[in-house]
Order: C-alpha cells, then sequence, then structure tokens
C-alpha cells in the first residue's frame, strides 16, 4: 500500500542496554572461568615437571638423633587363666635404652642450587652437617633397671636422615671418645621410617661419651630438624636469599639479605615436653620439627591466579565506561564490539600466564597489560568515532592494571584498596548521570535528549 511507510524501530531503552552488558559480562564468565582451569593444569605440569628435576637428588630432609641405644634384658611377669586357675609365668623381654643427647651443637652449611628443564626450575641443596655433643649415661638402678642385664658393649649411636639417597657419594664421619666407628646403612629410629646410618661403639661406654658427626646429605626445598636433646643448638647458613622459617620454633636470631642468610635456634627439652631417656623409642612429634624452606619469591601461578579475581573489575569498569559513552554521548555500541572488548580483557590473563612462564612475572604483566590497552584502545577508537573517547578507555584500562599490580604487591591492603576503587568508581558513574534524564535517554531516534 502507497501510504504505508516501514516500521519505525523502536529505540533501545537504557534499561535494555544495561541488561545486554550485565547479560555479555555473565557470557564472559565461562572464558574467564576457562582460565582458572589452564592456570590449575600449567601449575599441575609445573610440579610434575619439578619432581622429574629433582628426582634421584634427594627429597627435602629431616634429620632425627643421634641417639644412643643399648640393648638389655628385662625380666617381666606375666599372669594368665588356665583351666580356671591363674598361672603366674616369668618372661624375657629384649629391650632397649634410648639416650637424647645432653648437649647437641649442629651446624647446617646449605648451598642451593637453581635446575633448569625447559621453562622450569627447581631449588635443590647440597647441606654440609657437623653435629657435635655429648651423651650422659643414666642411672640404670634409678630406672629399675638390673645392671647386670645391660649390654653395654652392644652400644650403637643412630642418626636418622628421612631420604638416605640423598647421602649418594658423602662418606660420613662418626667420632664418640676420639675413636671413629664403622657405619651400617639404617637407623631403626621410627620418626625416619628406620632410614639414615649407624654404628657400633665396640666397647663399654664410660659415664659420659663425647662424639663429632659429619656428613654431607642432598635435599630440594626445605631441610628440618627434630630436636630431642637436653639443649639443642641449630645454626643454618646459606647463600639463598629467601628463606622460610617453619615449625614448631622459630629462630632466635637470624639475619636475612641478598647475600644469604643464618639463624640460630636454641631449645631445651622442656620445651619439648619429653625426657632425654626412655625405654624404646618415643615418637616424634611434627609439631615440635623446625623447618628452613629455600622458597621461590614470586611463585608465578599463584600471582595469575590472584590476578584472574579480578578480571570481573576489568570487565565491569570497561563495560560501564561503553555504557556510558552509549548514554550520554549517544554513541551507540552494539552487543558484539561488548564481546570483542570483554575477550580482550579475558586475553590478558592467558598472555599473562604464557610470558611469566617465560619471562617471569613484573615483565610478563607489563608486556601483557601494554598489549591489551593497546588493542582495546584502538578498537575504542574506531567504534567511539573519536580518538579522545579512545584514548580514555585507555587510559582508564592503564589505571586499571597499575592499581591491580599494586593490590598483587600489596596483598595485606588489597581488599582495602579494592573497596576503595570501587567506591570512585561507584561515586563517578553517579557524578556523570546526577543530570541524567533516563526516561529521555533514547526517545529522539536512539539520540539523548538535550
Amino acid at each position: 500500500m502507497a501510504g504505508m511507510s516501514g516500521e519505525t524501530v523502536r529505540p533501545r531503552t537504557p534499561s535494555w542496554k544495561f541488561g545486554m552488558v550485565v547479560l555479555l559480562g555473565l557470557l564472559l564468565t565461562l572464558p574467564l572461568f576457562s582460565v582458572y582451569l589452564l592456570v590449575y593444569d600449567r601449575e599441575s605440569q609445573s610440579q610434575t615437571a619439578r619432581g622429574s628435576i629433582v628426582a634421584g637428588w634427594g627429597e627435602p630432609q629431616t634429620l632425627g638423633g643421634p641417639f644412643l641405644a643399648i640393648p638389655f634384658t628385662r625380666v617381666v611377669e606375666t599372669q594368665a587363666t588356665e583351666n580356671g586357675r591363674e598361672v603366674r609365668r616369668q618372661e624375657r623381654r629384649e629391650e632397649q635404652l634410648i639416650i637424647a643427647p645432653a648437649m647437641l651443637d649442629m651446624e647446617v652449611a646449605l648451598a642451593p642450587q637453581l635446575r633448569r628443564r625447559s621453562i622450569y626450575q627447581a631449588v635443590i641443596y647440597d647441606a654440609q652437617v657437623r653435629a657435635r655433643g655429648r651423651f650422659v649415661l643414666p642411672d640404670l638402678a634409678a630406672l629399675n633397671i638390673d645392671p647386670a642385664s645391660v649390654r653395654l658393649g652392644e652400644t650403637e649411636l643412630k642418626l636418622g636422615i628421612s631420604s638416605a639417597k640423598g647421602l649418594a657419594g658423602s662418606q660420613p664421619r662418626v667420632v664418640v671418645d676420639g675413636r671413629r666407628l664403622p657405619l651400617i646403612p639404617g637407623s631403626g629410629l621410627s620418626q625416619t621410617a628406620g632410614s639414615g646410618f649407624s654404628g657400633r661403639l665396640g666397647a663399654a661406654p664410660g659415664g659420659t661419651v663425647d662424639f663429632d658427626i659429619g656428613f654431607s646429605v642432598r635435599g630440594h626445598d626445605s631441610i628440618s630438624l627434630l630436636p630431642v636433646a637436653q639443649d639443642t643448638r641449630w645454626r643454618v647458613r646459606s647463600s639463598w636469599p629467601h628463606p622460610s622459617f617453619l615449625g614448631g620454633f622459630l629462630p632466635e636470631r637470624r639475619q636475612v639479605g641478598a647475600e644469604g642468610f643464618s639463624a640460630d635456634w636454641r631449645i631445651g627439652n622442656l620445651a619439648l615436653n619429653r625426657p632425654t631417656v626412655s625405654i624404646g623409642e618415643q615418637g616424634a612429634s611434627e609439631t615440635d620439627k623446625i623447618t628452613v624452606g629455600l622458597i621461590d619469591p614470586v611463585d608465578l601461578y599463584d600471582e595469575v591466579t590472584r590476578a584472574t579475581k579480578y578480571g570481573f573489575l576489568f570487565i565491569g569498569f570497561t563495560f560501564v565506561a561503553l555504557l556510558m559513552f552509549d548514554l550520554l554521548a549517544g554513541v551507540s555500541v552494539p552487543g558484539p564490539a561488548y564481546l570483542l572488548v570483554g575477550a580482550g580483557l579475558v586475553l590478558f590473563f592467558v598472555l599473562l600466564l604464557a610470558l611469566a612462564e617465560v619471562i617471569g612475572f613484573t615483565p610478563a604483566y607489563l608486556l601483557a597489560s601494554l598489549a591489551i590497552v593497546a588493542l582495546v584502545g584502538s578498537y575504542a577508537t574506531a567504534i567511539l568515532r573519536s580518538r579522545r573517547r579512545g584514548a580514555l578507555v585507555a587510559a582508564m584500562l592503564a589505571g586499571l592494571y597499575a592499581v591491580l599490580f599494586a593490590l598483587l604487591s600489596l596483598e595485606a591492603y588489597s581488599l582495602l584498596i579494592g573497596a576503595l576503587l570501587l567506591f570512585a568508581a561507584l561515586a563517578g558513574v553517579m557524578y556523570v548521570t546526577r543530570n541524567l534524564d533516563w526516561r529521555a535517554v533514547g526517545v529522539r531516534g536512539g539520540e539523548p535528549a538535550a
């Protein structure tokens, strides 16, 4: 019909546009979640690669002891019921008197190395251990032990090492009262699963037994000590600049610098709540273990994961900026443009992960952020039809990336900074839309009312 004109296209209302932006933002949560899975997968591959790097070198080492083990025979009276009558018998049981040192002075010098395979690396070390001290034999009568049942000539010195593989290439030296002991593998100590070494004194010890032990042991990531002596002194030094002090006791003194660290512990058996003499080995308490870790100060996978948590903030801020240009400047931004900009923002985290594995986190963050700012800024210039508007979007993104880097660097204040940033964003949106007539926006063919 000649009198009929084409259908009038109804302008999109602000509510419709806002709903579209929210929906598109929710759709982008799927690729953002995929980035989480990608980081987890790469971290798992990294752990596998690190395991292959340190295989055959030695596990994280735990040192236990040394102890003196003195065998003796104990007569125990037992009672049983047979044919309705109580029968008493005497049984002979083989026991061991386990004696911890009255004083132990142990020094550990850690020589760390970085081993690499492809883009992965692991920290290994060679530890030179020197342990000196003294045993004091107890009063057997006070322990209700018959001195005649004690076989002092079979006394052994035992030292536990959690991974005997770390002794490869080392010939431990154990000197007791001026005599060097021949050693056999295995400590028989449950606290190190029987791993370590031991040596028989070969003669009845006197009232005190002085010892001097030296050996080297290989491992990776950390070294620990299970303190057992009446007075334990442990000194650790290394050229590694990033130590971590863990466990039941922190060092009394420590010095950490760019050239390495040194740390000193002194622990008494009263703090350990355990005697120095027992019949049979006492179970080791993991809560008493003291550990020195050689850590990488920047865990790039942890940093990328933390950065990805702020991905919604980037998408939200950028979408709000584009929506404000749409509503206030009358520049219609189509839905596919939002999706493309959002895809670029998600791609930042993939670039960050890929680059960080090769060149480190900080350079990767700088390169990835510059690339995405340039990409999104150029695209915003085209869809907003203004270099000035595109520059504003690029400047906003650059500011967001700068703030995110500060959040990652200042973990303790990340919540405060993030909350202030959201408050500032909300206040800014409220300010620029304070005089906007929302009902009139889009009435005139999609252009804002005057």
